[in-house]
């Protein structure tokens, strides 16, 4: 299957289809501003890391709390059942594992968080033991100054940022799928001498360019037929997003067979927000208590069922979307799921690398302040009318955003103009150490929990939304895209 494009744009897909395959995922690899993440972090590993300062004073770049040292959770970690050499078969030291060390490392948490729940459904998929691994920050995106790092690269448990059989918590009753176990605990039940490593070069090309299936199902042979009870998955060659699930396939409408599989699994269906983000989001819970008149129609308590939670990205996604218009890339992993409203489509008119095809692609990506008013009263009105003979109105508005200062100020005034009287932002949540440390999981369960999210089509970041969404069983009209 190939990538995905405008209907505008196929005559010019044929006179350049290496440039269209490549652009299909290009803007979300322009991040990677190295050849290799994973050689990038070796690198760190080794680095002097000078005490923290004791005294932290806040500034315009970095937050007024210490970052946290998850001490509680490093020991219910450590502490987990299945941590447990004498266990019997098919765990303990007779248990059979896999680690993917070729995981992504130093790239944003979505992107990260993509693989590792594919991850985990290929060590389910293949009767071994998922080890789950810390999740490794690019430093740029840290909230915390190099100086008061307490690790470099900095890290964050991965039990931290999300909940779920993932990160050793229980399967489905009556299950004996061995459970997933940590890095630490691999390390002493497989030692280095008696693990067998599987190298992406020798396996990658047998499957390159094979949609999601095909991939999943041939290295899930490969996993499940090695006699050898502890498997590390290694990067080499040349390849450089040596993942299994690798950037290329993310981007690409070839990830969408693997869909019906992987929503249902158990790595999607035990997926949770963690309990680190879910104290976060309910602690902030009082800031969308309704502030406007009582409705004239009867409404319950629960303010997600009045919300609409809009991802609006500025500053630094301007660039990105410039790029994604020149290579008229498609939208990105689960936002291409055909049965959402919104698809990427252009009139038959506008013709790719023209102006106006620029001009109707910022609307798609960034769009402007009047195009933010008309998609949230649309997104409004056509959730209300799906659902004929009974009232469900959106008052209360979730904004999750980067930005800050007069702009937004100014949108939140014309927002309150059109019957939003209760607007919150990212920027107005009280967060602790450990809620700044995970400040995207919290934006991202608000979003899971609102009746009506919209987001970008191009984003990791809402794909993973919308796949907590729909496995959670939200209906597709309540799933827009800018």
């Amino acid at each position: 299957m190939s990538l995905q494009i405008s209907h505008s744009a196929r005559a010019t897909f044929a006179r350049h289809k290496l440039k269209f395959i490549v652009g299909g995922v290009a803007a979300f690899i322009f991040l990677l501003l190295i050849s290799s993440p994973e050689k990038t972090y070796r690198q760190f590993i080794n680095r002097p890391v000078t005490e923290p300062p004791q005294v932290y004073t806040e500034t315009h770049s970095q937050p007024k709390v210490p970052p946290p040292k998850y001490e509680s959770l490093r020991k219910w970690e450590e502490n987990l059942p299945q941590h447990d050499l004498e266990l019997p078969f098919p765990e303990g030291k007779t248990g059979r594992y896999v680690k993917f060390s070729n995981q992504i490392v130093m790239l944003g948490w979505n992107n990260v968080l993509n693989e590792v729940l594919m991850n985990a459904h290929l060590a389910y998929a293949s009767k071994r033991s998922y080890v789950f691994q810390d999740y490794v920050w690019k430093p740029d995106y840290y909230p915390w100054p190099e100086n008061q790092r307490l690790q470099n690269p900095p890290r964050t448990p991965l039990g931290a940022l999300i909940g779920g059989s993932v990160v050793g918590q229980p399967f489905d009753e009556g299950d004996d799928a061995p459970r997933s176990v940590s890095a630490k605990f691999f390390d002493e039940v497989c030692p280095w001498s008696e693990r067998r490593f599987i190298y992406t070069g020798d396996i990658k090309p047998q499957v390159a360019w094979k949609d999601g299936v095909e991939t999943f199902d041939h290295w899930t042979k490969v996993l499940r037929d090695a006699p050898e009870r502890c498997v590390e998955v290694q990067e080499s060659g040349d390849d450089k997003f040596p993942q299994i699930f690798d950037l290329w396939l993310w981007g690409s409408d070839r990830i969408l067979p693997l869909w019906d599989s992987f929503s249902k699994s158990p790595t999607s269906r035990l997926l949770t927000t963690s309990p680190i983000v879910g104290a976060a989001v309910k602690r902030n819970e009082y800031l969308f208590v309704p502030r406007g008149p009582r409705p004239s129609y009867p409404v319950g308590p629960d303010p997600y069922a009045r919300m609409l939670a809009m991802h609006i990205r500025r500053g630094d996604f301007k660039g990105a979307c410039t790029h994604l218009a020149t290579w008229n890339s498609t939208f990105y992993s689960w936002n291409l799921l055909p049965q959402l409203p919104d698809r990427l489509t252009f009139p038959s008119n506008i013709v790719w690398n023209t102006t106006e095809y620029f001009e109707a692609h910022s609307e798609r990506c960034l769009p402007d302040f009047d195009q933010i008013i008309r998609k949230a009263k649309d997104s409004r009105d056509d959730y209300a009318k799906a659902s004929p003979g009974r009232t469900r109105a959106l008052d209360i508005m979730y904004l999750l955003t980067n930005e800050k200062g007069e702009w937004i100020e100014k949108l939140k005034k014309a927002l309150r103009k059109d019957g939003w009287n209760t607007i919150v932002t990212s920027n107005d949540l009280e967060l602790d150490s450990e809620g700044v440390d995970t400040n995207m999981a919290i934006d991202m369960d608000i979003a899971r929990k609102a009746a009506v999210f919209v987001g970008n089509g191009w984003s990791s970041f809402t794909s993973n939304i919308n796949h907590r969404r729909l496995v959670d069983g939200k209906e597709p009209i309540s799933i827009r895209f800018w």
